[in-house]
């Protein structure tokens, strides 16, 4: 899991200018390159392997407009999301930003730097997205942000062929699910594995594990009001989420290695045990990422050997709510082949090049799921899609001291029995700045 860092009202050093500005004098000045007649400049934090599948879809827009008078150009950086505020700030943005936090997009929306987007995008939008892609993009009745590549976290992944030996049928509700954790402990086998070491990140497999149970009882709403500050982070019921969580943590019949372990097993680790001859645990549940720490020959053959499941619902009116995270590309500039370009992305055929190679999902409503290269890879693409609620991790939106410190703690504090939960939550509370 990524942790990105919100960039708000930033005071920036002498020493970060001087590096983005000796980029910017390296390849041309940025006001050289926005007037380039013809140039649709794109910026993101797309770099490496994840550049070069974005670079495939760049090209087949381009072939496509080849006759048009205009072409995309894509640059990445480590430093986007600095990046990105110090050339709104010099009035030098590019046509296009990829943002990936939805807090980002409305700063810019309030402050009128993005445009909102043209009649023609939006009706695209409501073409090939569920409604709450629109809403994640839209800030007061306005829509900015168009969404591509996402990821998701509310995922269940198990040993197939251990599954179907035992007879284990995927549970589809909360009650199911415990019922299904009894049946492994009478069967004499540990139902999960957790991890939630991390180095200096310790602790956030935990917060993942809190926003899926926030979403599932106590809903959208009040999760945004949570993440908000709308209500305190230690409000009953947010206890009560918590309290879901330490059904499983805090039950050492449950978890491998009792819940002394969970602060000391890495989490990519964590879901080995799941594949080990014999297996030590039934379940894990982690991103779509966690793939890549299978061991190796169970990746060789993911086909025969990983299933995949949606961490169930509590309450049906939700449905079964999906966590993660997303880009979404918002304009600076209106000028002609920035409406193409975002009109293209809703299209599958933005996307499908990047499925058959991999590592991506899309929340595309009218996509070819065959386009992916393993059934894995359908089935979470499939949950996604399917899922009426959907909500970006609340760690990755809160301030910094709390998202990636004292909540990463305190997660660490209740699974290790140090504090009980309304002691946990409280001491977040109490570093939340008012």
């Amino acid at each position: 899991m990524k942790k990105n860092v919100m960039v708000g009202a930033v005071t920036f050093t002498v020493a970060v200018l001087a590096v983005l500005t000796g980029c910017s004098k390296k390849e041309g000045s940025s006001n050289s390159k926005k007037s380039e007649e013809g140039i649709i400049r794109i910026e993101g934090a797309f770099r490496g392997e994840e550049e070069a599948r974005f670079q495939e879809i760049v090209k087949i827009f381009n072939e496509m407009h080849k006759d048009d008078g205009y072409q995309v150009t894509y640059e990445g950086s480590p430093d986007f999301e600095v990046q990105i505020q110090v050339e709104t700030q010099a009035n030098t943005p590019p046509d296009i930003a990829v943002l990936p936090q939805p807090g980002t997009m409305k700063r810019f929306a309030e402050a009128g730097l993005i445009k909102a987007l043209d009649s023609d995008v939006v009706a695209a939008i409501d073409n090939s997205y569920a409604p709450v892609w629109k809403e994640l993009g839209s800030y007061n009745g306005q829509v900015y942000g168009v969404f591509h590549r996402v990821n998701a976290k509310s995922f269940v992944w198990y040993n197939k062929k251990e599954w179907a030996k035992r007879g284990y049928k995927i549970p589809a509700t909360w009650e199911k699910l415990r019922a299904l954790e009894e049946q492994m402990v009478s069967d004499g086998i540990t139902p999960w594995t957790v991890g939630f070491e991390s180095g200096a990140a310790t602790g956030w497999p935990g917060t993942d594990w809190l926003e899926d149970m926030m979403l599932r009882t106590a809903g959208p709403d009040v999760y945004d009001k949570w993440v908000n500050h709308e209500i305190a982070f230690n409000d009953p019921v947010v206890v009560k989420a918590l309290k879901y969580c330490g059904e499983i943590f805090l039950n050492d019949k449950y978890v491998y290695g009792g819940a002394s372990n969970i602060v000391t097993m890495n989490y990519g680790d964590s879901i080995k045990p799941l594949f080990e001859n014999p297996p030590k645990a039934m379940m894990n549940r982690q991103g779509n990422f966690i793939t890549g720490f299978m061991q190796q020959e169970i990746q060789d053959n993911m086909e025969e050997n990983v299933g995949v499941f949606a961490l169930p619902g509590v309450d049906e009116k939700w449905g079964t709510p999906v966590l993660g995270g997303g880009d979404q590309f918002v304009a600076f500039s209106d000028k002609p082949g920035v409406k193409e370009f975002l009109t293209f992305l809703t299209t599958w055929d933005a996307c499908a090049p990047w499925a058959r190679v991999g590592g991506a999902l899309f929340p595309h409503k009218n996509q070819n799921f065959d386009d992916y290269g393993s059934s894995v890879e359908r089935d979470i693409a499939k949950i996604l899609v399917n899922a009426s609620v959907f909500r970006f991790d609340a760690s990755d939106l809160m301030p910094t001291e709390v998202g990636s410190g004292s909540f990463w703690t305190g997660m660490v504090n209740y699974v290790s029995g140090a504090e009980t939960a309304e002691e946990a939550l409280k001491t977040i509370e109490e570093t939340w700045s008012k």
